[in-house]
Parts: structure tokens; sequence; C-alpha cells
């Protein structure tokens, strides 16, 4: 059975804060966003700010309660969906008049939207507005109060020394959590297969059909490739378990961490998926109903719903409408842009600035994140200049209060690389070398430059909304490298009527289509693998590099293909997409012959 949605973009996850009470602004317009399940301390003060607001009691769960992850969890999703259910209702019942909560909704909806259509019958005679108010009213939607989890982040927990069962890993804990909330939504799984994770799942009632089909809580996976989706979907099908989404992400045209391809461009993975879908669901299908039989449980008596969205680097509405209709997706994910719409993330004053302020080379692809995955930041961040003076005072690190990113154990202990423990044990090694100044430095640079994303990422909104925070007020962001073309702060109503093309916030005239910007990003991405390998290349090298040229190459030739075929999307820009093809091309041809050889 399809579930129906208000509008046919969401907002994806943006950092560990910059969505975390996004639902609360837009969930009652029928807008779907995600909350990070990340900072369990920093939810938990958001939920007092939230109860004080909505006057409601607040009981504090301590660090020292048992299981005090997953209650915070539990406890913040429950608020923001007692929060959305309170505001939805009071928008319902709004009156029909002009700047009234429930005409905002309908403004905001798109032209091809039953509810929008209807709302234009209003204005007819009285019989007919009433009955067209009355329908209204009824099949008025709520957006999804959505939840991501990193899957790689499942770090063990401990009692003092001795460390806690499974099931309190920080991974598991937050499923937990979610698992125990009142709503009715989805996880969002990112950044790869944890079976151990994934297999936790199955023990919570809520992912399972009634005998209606419906799921009470669904899962969504973020993939980057279609033999990852089919994977991870018939690995969730043999527990019983359906994959309700499949949310394909730029490897690299993203925001926050960015998980590369090797190689593969969006358009060839979207089109792999468009042709492979009936498989997917067929596959999926049969092997669910087999499992779900097996356990006793219900069984679908339908082929339930099963979306494929996308996200990473969108910009216009053309390439927006462009996605939905040839690659037949269901949503688009528009992050980067929500940035600079203060209704519907949370961002300081000063990062607010800096994001309006940003240019292509201030939007780089860094190393500071201690799991040692490529970030998305932006240059001159409060938290990066709060770095640097820790380093020109001697004292490079931060103290790691939170632990959640302590995965380095070459110490014998769980350390952060962002720590002052950590970087001050590795800068004596290095120390204790003599090496040249220049290996020195290099060397040294890698060591200073991680930095506490756990704290960075989480003090945004805390400032935003006049809450002190405990470790400093530097802030870290993630924006992707489409920031550079949205340069003034916009109001909700404004950013959906961009991505629906009814304005344009766009000012500069020479952004990229998003497909061409993504392929430029991997041959630089290329470039730089390139020139921190040293000759001769190993076997693997040899073997990665080879496959990374030859998945660019076919994604050039998909793309030579697809816009001198499709007028429709493409006919007035169809030459200077082919000249830009056609340059990325001769430079990813030089590159070859350069580091591979003729």
């Amino acid at each position: 059975m399809k579930q129906p949605i208000a509008h046919n973009f969401h907002i994806p996850i943006m950092g560990v804060c910059f969505t975390l009470d996004s639902p609360f602004k837009v969930a009652q317009y029928g807008i779907s966003s995600a909350i990070s399940l990340g900072d369990d301390g920093l939810m938990e003060t958001m939920r007092e700010f939230y109860c004080k607001k909505l006057t409601i009691p607040f009981v504090p769960i301590t660090n020292k309660e048992e299981d005090h992850r997953a209650k915070r969890i539990t406890a913040y999703l429950n608020v923001m969906d007692f929060a959305v259910k309170q505001k939805f209702e009071q928008l319902r019942n709004s009156a029909f008049e002009e700047n009234s909560e429930l005409v905002k909704y309908l403004e905001m909806l798109p032209e091809y939207s039953e509810l929008k259509q209807r709302y234009s019958e209003v204005t007819k005679d009285e019989e007919s507005r009433i009955e067209a108010q009355n329908w209204i009213r009824e099949h008025l939607i709520a957006g999804s109060i959505d939840v991501n989890i990193m899957t790689k982040l499942d770090k063990p927990n401990f009692n003092g020394k001795e460390q806690l069962p499974i099931e309190f890993n920080e991974g598991h804990a937050a499923v937990r959590g979610y698992a125990n909330s009142t709503l009715h939504s989805s996880i969002i799984l990112s950044a790869g297969l944890n079976p151990r994770l994934y297999s936790y799942i199955e023990n919570f009632n809520d992912f399972y059909p009634d005998s209606n089909g419906y799921i009470k809580k669904k899962i969504t996976l973020k993939v980057s490739d279609y033999r990852s989706a089919y994977v991870q979907g018939m690995f969730f099908a043999k527990k019983g378990l359906w994959v309700s989404e499949y949310r394909i992400e730029s490897g690299l045209n993203c925001g926050g961490h960015a998980f590369a391809t090797d190689g593969h461009l969006m358009g060839p993975i979207l089109k792999e998926f468009k042709k492979n879908r009936e498989e997917l669901i067929l596959s999926t299908f049969k092997l669910v109903n087999k499992s779900l039989e097996e356990k006793g449980r219900q069984i679908f008596l339908s082929t339930p719903e099963l979306k494929i969205t996308a996200q990473g680097g969108v910009g216009t509405s053309e390439e927006h409408n462009f996605l939905i209709d040839h690659y037949q997706l269901d949503s688009i994910g528009w992050g980067t842009p929500f940035l600079l719409v203060p209704e519907a993330s949370s961002v300081e004053e000063k990062t607010m600035k800096l994001l309006i302020d940003a240019k292509e080379e201030d939007l780089y692809l860094s190393e500071i994140s201690p799991i040692g995955v490529p970030f998305n930041s932006l240059r001159a961040n409060t938290k990066d200049i709060e770095k640097r003076k820790n380093i020109e005072a001697g004292k490079p690190g931060t103290k790691c209060t939170r632990k959640y990113l302590a995965y380095n154990n070459e110490y014998g202990e769980l350390m952060c690389t962002a720590s002052h423990q950590y970087q001050s044990r590795k800068i004596k090694e290095l120390q204790d070398k003599n090496l040249a100044e220049p290996d020195y430095k290099k060397q040294y640079d890698k060591i200073v430059n991680k930095s506490c994303i756990c704290v960075g990422l989480g003090n945004s909104i805390l400032l935003a909304n006049n809450l002190k925070p405990v470790e400093g007020d530097g802030v870290s962001i993630c924006p992707g490298p489409n920031m550079a073309y949205f340069s003034k702060i916009s109001t909700l109503p404004e950013m959906v009527s961009h991505i629906y093309g009814r304005t344009n916030l766009i000012t500069r005239t020479d952004r990229p289509n998003f497909f061409i910007k993504e392929l430029g990003i991997y041959i630089n991405y290329l470039q730089t693998k390139f020139e921190e390998s040293e000759l001769p290349y190993s076997d693997k090298e040899q073997k990665f590099f080879t496959s990374f040229v030859e998945n660019l190459n076919y994604g050039i030739n998909y793309y030579r293909v697809l816009f001198s075929d499709l007028e429709k999307y493409f006919k007035n820009v169809q030459s200077d997409l082919l000249f830009e093809l056609e340059q990325f091309e001769k430079k990813l041809n030089l590159l070859e012959t350069q580091y591979i050889g003729a």
C-alpha cells in the first residue's frame, strides 16, 4: 500500500545538530526531515529546552542511569512526536485565510498536488467551498520524523573498566531508543552494512508488518550503488524485514562524511536502479515473506511499497524534475541549501555568515574527521579557529568528554584521534624519530589536523537557541559543494518555491549541472589519490586506479548519450554540457597517461 506524501522532496540528515529539531519546524507542513541519533547528551539538552517551550514536564535522564543513551533518545523523539502532532492539529484547525498556517501549508505544495488543486476551489460558491475545505482538512499529511544512524559508529561502552553487553553499544542503543519511541517513521541506516547491528533490528516488533501490511517503523538504506542495495536488501529480507526505501547518495557531491565510490557516477547508478527496480522488489518480496512465514509472523498479502530516492548536489527545479521524471524516483533530498533556511535548520549567526559568503574554494573535502573518512568542511569555521589556537599554544587536540568517536586502540585503550590525550602521544613518538624538518612537519600537521566534530557539529543548535555550550563555542559545519551557489538567507516558502520552480534563489549564472559538478569532483579526487601514491604502484593500487578510470570513462560516455538524446531536459544547455564533458574527458585522459601510462 502506497503511503501518501505531501512533497516529493525531503530534508536529509545534516551533521549532528543542524536538523536535530527540523521536524518541529517543518513536519506540520508535510515536509519530512531526519534527526541524527549520534549525540544523546545533546538530545537531552534540547529535550529540556523543548519541554520548557511546550510547558510539559521534564525529568532528567542522567548518564549514571542504566541504558541512559537509549532512554534519552526515546524521550527526545517522543517530545518531537508530541510537538509535531500538536502543531499539525493546530494547523489543520486554522482558518482558510491569508497568512494562516493552513494556507501557508497549501501554498507551498507542488502544483500537481490534489490538495493544491482542491484549494483552488475554496473561492467558489459556498457549498463547494465548504466541501473543499472539509476534504482538504481530512487529507492533510504531516511530514515524517525520520532518524539516522551511521552504522559503523557502534562503539562498545563500559561501566568503569567492564565492557557492557553488545546491546549497549552506541548503534545498538540508538536502534533501541528509536524502536521504543512513539514515532511512525523510518530509520535511515548509512555508512554501509553492519551485520551485527542489522540483525539486532529483528528483535523489535515495530519493524514488522501488521495484518494490514502496515509497518510502523520502516527501514531506509542509504546506498551508493545497486549491488550494495541488493546485498543489504536481501540481508534484511532473510530476517523478515522489508527495506521500504533505498536512498541513493552521491559519493562526493554531498555534505557530511564523503564515502567515495570507485569512480561510479550518479547517472549510471540511477540508470541501474531504474533498470533493476522490479527485480529488487520481486527478489526481496519473495524472500521476506518466506522468512516471515518461518518466523510465524504476519506475511505481506501484497507487495509492500518500495521507494527509490536520491540526493547529492541537486540545486535547481530542472534537476529536481529531471530526476523524478527520467529515473522514476519518489523523492529528492535537498540538504545543503536548507542550511540557509532558519525556519528549517539550526545554524548560528557566525556560521550562517560564512555560508552566505562561501565560494567554491571555501568548501573542501578535509581529513579532519577522527573516523578517518573524508569530511566536507567550510574554511574559517570557528571550530578550526579554536583548533589552531590550541596548536599555537602548544596544546593540540581537545579534551575528549563525549567519546562518541573514540575508536583508536593503538595504545591499549579507546581514544579519539582528535583528543589531546592521543595527539600528545603521537607527537612524542614523532619527536623520537628525529626526522628532517619537512618530513616532521608533514606528519605533525596530519596528526593535529583531526578535529573534535562531536562538539563542533553539536554547538550550532545550542548557540542558535541562546544556550551556552559546555565545551567551548566552536562550530564545525559540513555543507556540500552546492553551498557555493546559494548566497542568502531564505524563508521556508521561498526555498520550497525554488525547488518547484516558482522562483529562483540562485543569482549566479555559472553554476554547473549537478552531474557535471560531481564528475569534476571525482576527477580532482582521483588526481589527489595519484599524487599521494608513490611509484611503483602495488597490485592493489594499480587495480584501483585502472578501475576508477574505467568507471569515470563509462560515466562520461553515458552522459554524452544522455545529454544528446534528452532534448526535453537539456535542449537549452546541451552544447554547454557536451563541451564541459569533453574538457573533463581530456583532463581524465591526461591523468591516465601521466600516472598510469598509455
